[in-house]
């Protein structure tokens, strides 16, 4: 098992688990910190959307700095069992997992959310997609956040809050123009 620590909030320090899984890279602690800042430190009262969750790093942090909800999104079995398990182990009970794709998710769950942390596979397709589906998800004021492989093409319904890069790794705060 791997494993990540918590480097926020009620739960700072706390480490979580999680298995080796294809294309499973979680946001580094340099990239979550610079994320975190942008966001405010505490996310008192939001509602946040973990879309393909991984080892579930962006959500437990959202949930250790306040979020009153966090709705984890992972296909993967084992690295879906992992994230249940650390619920548990954490005591989080404002998180939940749901097991299956994250494109899928959005396009049957009419939810919307503050902040919704999208980091796609890196080898699929996904972000244009999502990009055109997640305007109709977020609250007012909402953001998004991604994470890619590659510099990141922004549609124009979209404008880029901020933005950095670590090593490989290309991110950006996202809302709706």
């Amino acid at each position: 098992m791997n494993k990540v620590r918590i480097i926020g909030g009620e739960l700072r320090s706390r480490v979580i688990s999680f298995p080796d899984a294809d294309g499973l890279r979680p946001t580094p602690d340099r990239v979550r910190e610079t994320l975190f800042n942008w966001l405010g430190q505490t996310l008192y009262g939001r509602a946040c959307l973990d879309l393909f969750a991984g080892s579930g790093a962006l959500g437990f942090e959202a949930a250790s700095r306040g979020a009153e909800k966090v709705v984890m999104v992972e296909l993967d079995r084992a690295a879906m069992r992992a994230l249940q398990d650390n619920i548990g182990k954490l005591g989080c009970a404002n998180v939940s997992v749901q097991g299956q794709d994250g494109l899928e998710f959005v396009l049957r769950n009419a939810d919307k959310y503050d902040v919704i942390f999208l980091d796609p596979p890196f080898q699929k397709d996904y972000l244009p997609r999502l990009l055109e589906i997640l305007p109709e998800r977020l609250n007012e004021n909402g953001v998004v956040y991604v994470e890619s492989g590659t510099a990141i093409e922004v549609p124009p319904s979209w404008r880029t809050v901020k933005s950095g890069k670590a090593g490989q790794v290309h991110y950006q705060l996202l809302k709706i123009a």
